[in-house]
């Protein structure tokens, strides 16, 4: 069985996060493993605290996955400081980690940074050149290229300075108020862009949509799809998950990550 591992913080809530991460994974027919970079008490009206882990003891919950049951993909979801985001840059390099998803989880769609300016940078420098892609949203996108996002092309230069800078594959998420959920795909070659086409489903309840994104883009990848196909496969399963309408929480609730067995 492919295997893959998941590397953010627990959402007490089970709508995003690791919780998230190990469902998708689960459904689309991967084991997932887990290295918690913290824990939060939040649930669908909001985070109300959130208790880091010490680097020392992230470094032993990933030595102890590698140790005994290495990933065939890896997806890093937000990662606050650049204590923590080394300790993972430098254990995915001992390891010689492949498949590795980023989701730069920075900007809250609300528009709020998410982690300071150093981490940043530290993310920048030290697990973007690892990454096979990363998937900003609009926010993050901007915030990474230093560019303002208005239309398709703009999503398409932005991902394009960030392929340049950093050498990995950008997927540059549309689905903050710009189209019809599109995502573009640069790899490196501007003559081949790549297109998702999303349907806006009418379904408030999207808490945990990024998370769940990135580990079924990983999933695919631990199996041997493309990049491509990871992709497509994790855009129909979000799709389905939305459309599945599950109505839970005072607030932005999550989405139905069992849909597919849902009885």
């Amino acid at each position: 069985m492919k295997t893959a591992l998941t590397i953010a913080g627990s959402d007490s809530s089970g709508g995003a996060g690791i919780q998230a991460d190990i469902k998708t994974m689960t459904m689309l027919g991967v084991y997932a493993m887990s290295a918690i970079t913290a824990l939060t008490a939040q649930n669908t009206t909001g985070v109300t605290a959130v208790s880091e882990v010490a680097p020392k003891f992230l470094e032993q919950q990933l030595d102890a996955v590698f140790t005994d049951i290495p990933p065939d993909a890896v997806k890093i979801g937000m990662v606050a400081s650049s204590e923590l985001i080394e300790t993972i840059a430098q254990k995915l390099k001992f390891y010689g980690a492949k498949n590795i998803v980023v989701d730069p989880v920075m900007v809250a769609t609300s528009g709020a940074k998410l982690i300071d300016d150093n981490a940043v940078e530290t993310l920048k420098k030290f697990l973007f050149p690892l990454a096979t892609v990363i998937t900003p949203n609009i926010p993050e996108a901007e915030t990474l290229a230093d560019i303002k996002i208005k239309s398709a092309d703009d999503m398409t230069r932005a991902a394009k300075i960030i392929f340049d800078g950093y050498g990995c594959s950008v997927l540059c998420k549309g689905g903050h108020s710009l189209n019809d959920a599109n995502d573009i795909l640069f790899d490196g070659d501007i003559k081949d862009i790549k297109i998702f086409n999303g349907k806006r489903i009418d379904n408030p309840n999207t808490h945990g949509t990024g998370c769940t994104l990135s580990s079924a883009i990983a999933a695919g990848l631990a199996k041997n799809l493309s990049l491509t196909e990871s992709i497509q496969q994790a855009k129909d399963y979000i799709s389905g998950a939305l459309a599945a309408n599950l109505n839970l929480g005072k607030g932005r609730g999550p989405m139905n990550h069992a849909y597919l067995i849902a009885k």
